[in-house]
């Protein structure tokens, strides 16, 4: 069996990745959306305190939140960008942080598509022009145009060199962002990719943008820099990806040099990540996504690691029984950073957000966002996590935030030369 696998492992055993680098333990810090960038959108003193407190707390990879790879295309306000070396020194601190008690650190980079708020003030782009449906929220994000070849392209080139520079900077890898209904994602689900060329119709060529980007990420990075895929398991809406469509993504990235592929599920519209979906499916409160994990680590020949509502030890072996190689932790971390380096100690203090119970879906689960958030924010100011702030004041602090982050970018944009 490929040293990867990880029947009968437990957490704190090493994993090797296809590349022959190793993981100290079978621990992931999952990426969750910080906004907490400079002035010039690179990593702040701010982001480093935080992520000094997860390296400090020994999961074996730490993986950033959306850096990404177009200053025109973001997530959100104060998102880190990386397209160019301007920032090149801050990077290599960010990595220094991350990596300074033995973890991987890899970059997760991401282009939105459609998923980006109108009060951005950039134009939105996405395979087709198919609007976000977010009820009464969809007014807050525009309907985006159809992308054009050269504009495909744009973004293949852009993910490739943000890779260069990340490897550069001395992270040990990237992570493409192909899930959670980013641009990619976008692609990948005939829901919104409406396309008649030879980026649409067929599985194979709604694929096409993943397998190209692959391909051109790592034919700039060296073979010991770890390139991996963050994968929807499914989107959880009727008519769209689904689980068949993810064991066939799995197996054509089966014939590229992936180190590691993540399973995660759902959108802005059904966020499954959050155990909420669209499509009538009930997801267990712990480990949203085990059983999809469990059968698409059956056929992946990469090792396979699956995200969303873990947050006990027990779980995660689970996880790995499941013949799973990783458990990527990521509301428990900004709970408790230091949770992993508690397992080990033989502890199991369980941290919990308590669940968002709102009548509007949407609106819950932007309030449980805020809430994380809240608790990031926290830490990188060296406090103590506040996991009981009221959803309602967490939302409003967000919004304001959120609000100053808009006008800092769009000010930012208007004086910066691409």
């Amino acid at each position: 069996m490929p040293s990867f696998t990880s029947e009968h492992m437990t957490a704190f055993q090493s994993l090797v990745l296809p590349n022959g680098s190793t993981m100290k333990n079978r621990i992931a810090k999952a990426a969750m959306e910080e906004n907490m960038a400079s002035a010039t959108h690179g990593p702040s003193s701010e982001l480093l305190e935080l992520y000094k407190a997860w390296a400090e707390g020994d999961a074996g990879l730490i993986l950033t939140g959306n850096v990404m790879i177009d200053r025109r295309a973001m997530t959100g306000p104060g998102g880190v960008v990386l397209e160019d070396e301007r920032d090149l020194g801050a990077f290599r601190e960010w990595a220094r942080t991350g990596q300074s008690r033995g973890a991987q650190m890899w970059v997760q980079l991401n282009h939105p598509g459609r998923q980006v708020m109108k009060s951005l003030g950039q134009e939105t782009v996405a395979p087709s022009a198919v609007a976000l449906d977010l009820g009464t929220f969809s007014k807050m994000f525009a309907t985006p145009k159809e992308m054009t070849e050269g504009q495909i392209r744009d973004v293949i080139t852009r993910f490739a060199n943000a890779s260069k520079i990340a490897e550069k900077a001395g992270f040990a890898g990237i992570q493409i962002h192909a899930a959670h209904g980013y641009l990619i994602s976008q692609f990948l689900s005939p829901l919104t990719n409406l396309r008649a060329d030879s980026w649409g119709g067929t599985l194979e060529n709604r694929s096409r943008l993943l397998i190209e980007t692959v391909k051109a990420v790592r034919s700039v990075v060296s073979l010991s820099f770890s390139v991996a895929v963050k994968l929807n398991s499914a989107d959880f809406q009727r008519g769209g990806f689904d689980t068949d469509d993810a064991k066939q993504v799995v197996e054509m990235l089966n014939d590229l040099p992936v180190d590691l592929v993540e399973l995660s599920g759902g959108s802005y519209e059904a966020p499954a990540m959050q155990g909420s979906t669209r499509d009538g499916r009930t997801l267990a409160r712990e480990a949203y996504f085990i059983e999809f994990a469990g059968e698409i680590a059956a056929i992946a020949k990469m090792p396979v690691m699956v995200t969303g509502g873990i947050r006990r030890i027990g779980i995660v072996q689970q996880v790995l029984d499941r013949g799973v190689a990783m458990a990527g932790i990521a509301s428990a971390l900004a709970v408790r950073p230091d949770l992993p380096a508690r397992w080990e100690a033989g502890d199991d203090p369980r941290p919990e957000i308590p669940p968002v119970r709102w009548k509007s879906k949407a609106l819950a689960a932007t309030a449980y966002m805020a809430i994380v958030k809240y608790q990031l924010r926290r830490l990188s100011r060296g406090m103590v996590p506040a996991p009981a702030v009221s959803p309602l004041k967490a939302l409003l602090i967000n919004q304001l935030n959120t609000a100053c982050l808009t006008r800092r970018y769009r000010r930012w944009m208007e004086k910066t030369v691409l």
